[in-house]
Order: C-alpha cells, then sequence, then structure tokens
C-alpha cells in the first residue's frame, strides 16, 4: 500500500525543518502553476521566469510567513507572484505583446484549422492582456487556473464578493471584446485559403 502523498502544508513544514527533498516537492507541484499565472498576467516569458524564480526564494526566505488560516498556499504563492508581476510591470512598462504559445501546434492535416484556432487563441490572449489589471488578475486565477473564489480572493488580498464581482466585469468586457473582434473579421473580404497562408 501506498503512502497518501503530502499535502502542500506538510511539504512547506518538512522544508522549514530543512528537509530539501520536501521542497523540490513542493516546487515540481507549484512552479508551472505559477509560471503560468505570471505568464498569463504579464504576457512575457522573461517576467513569468524571472516571477516564478523570485516567488519560490522568497518561499524559501519567508517560509514562516505563511498563514493557513488565510488560504492555502497555492493562494499564498499566487499572491506573491501577483505582486512580483505588478512589480515588473510598473518598474518596465513594456508594450504588452503576446507571449509565444505555450505549446506548439503540431504536424497536422489541416493547416488552415490551425492557422485558425491559432487566431482565435491570440485574440483570446490578447483581449485577456488588455483587461485592467484587476478584472485580468480574476479571470486568470479563477477561469484559467481554475482556483475557487476563497483561496482567489486570498491570493488577491481582497474580499470573496470583490473576486466575483470583478469576474463578472472582466467577463462583460472579454465578451465585448471578442464580439467586436469577430465582427470586424467579419466585415474584411474573404480571400483565398491560399492568400492566408501565404
Amino acid at each position: 500500500m501506498s503512502e497518501p502523498e503530502p499535502s502542500d502544508e506538510d511539504l512547506l513544514r518538512r522544508m522549514m525543518a530543512g528537509d530539501e527533498d520536501a521542497f523540490t516537492a513542493l516546487y515540481r507541484r507549484r512552479q508551472a502553476g505559477v509560471y503560468r499565472f505570471a505568464l498569463q498576467m504579464s504576457g512575457s516569458q522573461a517576467i513569468a521566469e524571472d516571477v516564478t524564480q523570485e516567488v519560490f526564494l522568497t518561499l524559501i526566505r519567508e517560509a514562516r510567513g505563511y498563514d493557513p488560516a488565510r488560504g492555502s498556499l497555492a493562494a499564498y504563492l499566487y499572491g506573491m507572484a501577483r505582486y512580483q508581476v505588478l512589480r515588473c510591470l510598473r518598474r518596465q512598462r513594456p508594450e504588452t505583446s503576446l507571449a509565444a504559445s505555450e505549446e506548439p501546434l503540431g504536424a497536422s492535416d489541416d493547416p488552415l484549422g490551425d492557422l485558425t484556432r491559432r487566431q482565435s487563441i491570440d485574440a483570446v490572449r490578447g483581449a485577456v492582456l488588455a483587461l485592467p489589471t484587476y478584472y485580468r488578475e480574476a479571470v486568470v486565477l479563477c477561469d484559467l487556473h481554475e482556483m475557487n473564489y476563497a483561496d482567489a480572493a486570498a491570493a488577491l488580498g481582497c474580499a470573496v464578493g470583490t473576486v466575483r464581482s470583478r469576474l463578472h466585469r472582466a467577463r462583460e468586457l472579454l465578451a465585448a471584446r471578442l464580439g467586436a473582434l469577430r465582427q470586424a473579421g467579419a466585415a474584411r473580404p474573404v480571400t483565398s485559403p491560399a492568400r492566408c497562408l501565404i
């Protein structure tokens, strides 16, 4: 019979007691989510990498700052990542550009379909990145990372009702923006598929 998987809090306690393997396990479990959050918030792979590294270095230095009564460890890590992303964006204020796709398109028998899917994905990414930060945070945490409202509220340092309100407004803004893009695409003259791929 195998042992049950240790919780994040168990791994953190062991890490604080000096267990390097516990930190490694915690890092492997949570690193990808923190990276994706930072990438989706910033649109920059470089910022996402820096933020992810800083979050885990901060966890090593300040693990005692985590209070389980305020939310899950995942919410705590996202909260740190949020702070770091906002700090980077304020400092650098780069042109918001879409990050390269997280996973490349595979070889397909339908290159036009792949191109259409890529354009749709890019349109959604662009629409999310165009949202004001407080709306973008709610969408990224709740819709893209499937975080519950309580953990999202803990990560954002606000009330659950605020998360719900921001998420509702963000979804309205996204629907309006994507609808406008769809209408603009429909208004353009249709070109042959061969000309689109050139």
